[in-house]
């Protein structure tokens, strides 16, 4: 962990859904922060608020209260256009990657499309852009010729790393990511999941890993925050929440997860029967 001061902290965040009688709390008093060049893994079910909360933090969502700090300012109080400037360094890798990529536009295009709608400061020349894209595109592992070509010409996991590729046009210093492997096969996350790792290793990208799978987050994350019913009910480093979980949803959670390895899936059974028997001797 790095002891700089950290990039993004997050404090007393609420957000509602809904008007009047019928406004409900979808996060509810969630606090953490994340180091410089750090991974934070978000887990919880479908739901808990993971996402909600991820996108609160872009302000692509209202925020009902709470504070947010990035890089030591807050923005959840600053005028609209600081906001918006702040807004190249913190960028988001959606979900699916099927519909994440405008069909009709030329992957050069997409990848250009950020650097069009930056504030003026980050605008590059297009001959610049056409340089940074194919640099990226080389970067996320495929051939500067994909520019030209149209988002179902490439397959799920290609996708994705254009996606990674897009956001990273401007340089940013954090990045969401909104449960960016769930969509893709085992072999293609774990190539995707490497991916992000060398590149926060590189680049020394801070990131918010959003998803439902416990055993994914822990291999990129260096902290773990979980969410049920938009509160955390646990938090802690990756190895302790992992190894160690000390309530029944995480616990819960990890047995949801599925693994390759029979063995290591009984071992799993055999463990959480041996807490069950404790628990009900205590």
């Amino acid at each position: 962990m790095s002891a700089e001061q950290p990039i993004l902290e997050v404090t007393d965040l609420v957000v509602e859904h809904g008007t009047g009688r019928r406004r409900k709390r979808a996060v509810d008093g969630v606090s953490f922060e994340i180091p410089t060049g750090t991974t934070l893994g978000l887990v919880g079910e479908s739901g808990s608020g993971k996402t909600t909360t991820g996108m609160a933090i872009l302000g692509m969502l209202p925020m009902s209260g709470g504070r947010v700090l990035f890089e030591g300012r807050d923005i959840t109080r600053m005028p609209r256009r600081e906001r918006c400037a702040l807004g190249s360094q913190r960028q988001v890798i959606f979900q699916d990657p099927y519909s994440s990529l405008d069909p009709s536009k030329t992957i050069g295009y997409t990848l250009a499309e950020p650097c069009r709608v930056a504030p003026r400061e980050h605008r590059m020349t297009t001959a610049a852009i056409a340089d940074r894209s194919a640099m990226l595109l080389q970067r996320v592992g495929l051939s500067p010729d994909a520019a030209r070509r149209y988002p179902a010409q490439f397959s799920g996991g290609q996708r994705q790393r254009i996606a990674i590729a897009r956001s990273l046009m401007l340089s940013p210093r954090l990045i969401v990511c909104d449960e960016p492997v769930s969509a893709l096969d085992l072999s293609v996350q774990a190539e995707v999941l490497n991916l992000l790792s060398e590149l926060q290793q590189d680049l020394g990208l801070s990131l918010l890993f959003i998803s439902h799978d416990l055993s994914v987050v822990r291999h990129i994350s260096h902290a773990i925050v979980v969410l049920q019913g938009g509160r955390i009910v646990e938090k802690g480093s990756a190895d302790q929440v992992y190894e160690r979980p000390r309530e029944r949803y995480t616990q819960t959670l990890l047995a949801a997860a599925p693994v390759p390895d029979p063995a290591e899936q009984r071992a799993r059974r055999e463990e959480r029967q041996r807490r069950r028997i404790e628990e009900r001797q205590q």
